[in-house]
């Protein structure tokens, strides 16, 4: 009996092992992809990501029971625009990333864009924030590295001023972009802000001189455009349409 008691043991301890590292392998597991750049051009001001386009669809993600990574072209921790952590741009998902001890250490020790690979990863997302004007859109590693999420049919998803980075990314010889139906920061949106004489370049020009069909809604409404693989959302307000959109396409493959 006892012997009988003991095999019934070791076969529900073997098939418990084997159900986790089951649900490990069937987990999903994104990456996201932060700017290291910190200045706002030659206005002496600080900037960085928008903690509201990161925190809301990282929370999105992960309280379905995703994985997350995150990267950054230098490693380290990433630089927060300061305007985006004041009272007035507060979010729940902010204020729970403000309270997030396990995410801010994650954040200290973000993995450096050249060490990462896409086979490890399901899916890729960029947060937006002014920062990706500048380091992300010419990044090298960063435009191979989406073109290979794309080419292995795996889904590549942009808020707010983070198309910016699918300037230079070509797929075949031709622009991701062309032809496909996007949005993104509109030039608007930046006039209102007062940055259009700030920023390198207008997003919602650049991605319609590289043939994409732009579309947009009014200034700060939630807005995002799926065209395949390609996700993108208009502005702060679009960060959890875009992780919905993107979940989606992650629980459509198996």
């Amino acid at each position: 009996m006892k012997k009988i008691a003991l095999f019934a043991v070791i076969a529900l301890t073997v098939s418990c092992i084997s159900a986790t590292a089951q649900n490990k392998k069937s987990m999903k597991k994104v990456l996201f992809v932060v700017t290291s750049h910190d200045k706002l051009g030659n206005t002496g001001e600080k900037t960085g990501f928008w903690t509201e386009e990161f925190a809301a669809p990282y929370y999105e993600l992960l309280d379905k029971g995703v994985q997350i990574d995150v990267a950054t072209p230098l490693g380290g921790q990433p630089p927060i625009d300061p305007k985006s952590e004041d009272p007035s741009a507060a979010t729940e998902d902010t204020k729970r990333f403000d309270a997030d001890t396990e995410l801010l250490a994650k954040l200290k020790n973000t993995h450096k864009l050249a060490d990462v690979k896409e086979s490890d990863y399901d899916a890729v997302f960029y947060p937006g924030g002014h920062g990706p004007l500048w380091d992300l859109a010419t990044d090298a590693n960063s435009s191979a590295l989406i073109e290979a999420f794309y080419t292995n049919n795996k889904p590549v998803a942009f808020v707010c001023h983070s198309p910016a980075v699918l300037k230079n990314v070509k797929v075949n010889g031709e622009f991701l972009v062309k032809g496909k139906k996007v949005t993104g920061f509109s030039n608007t949106e930046e006039e209102a802000v007062g940055l259009t004489k700030v920023v390198p370049f207008l997003l919602e020009d650049a991605l319609q001189a590289n043939g994409a069909i732009y579309s947009k809604i009014g200034d700060w409404q939630p807005y995002a455009v799926e065209d395949g693989l390609l996700i993108t959302g208009q502005n702060p307000a679009s960060s959890k349409l875009v992780a919905e959109k993107l979940l989606n396409q992650l629980n459509s493959k198996k």
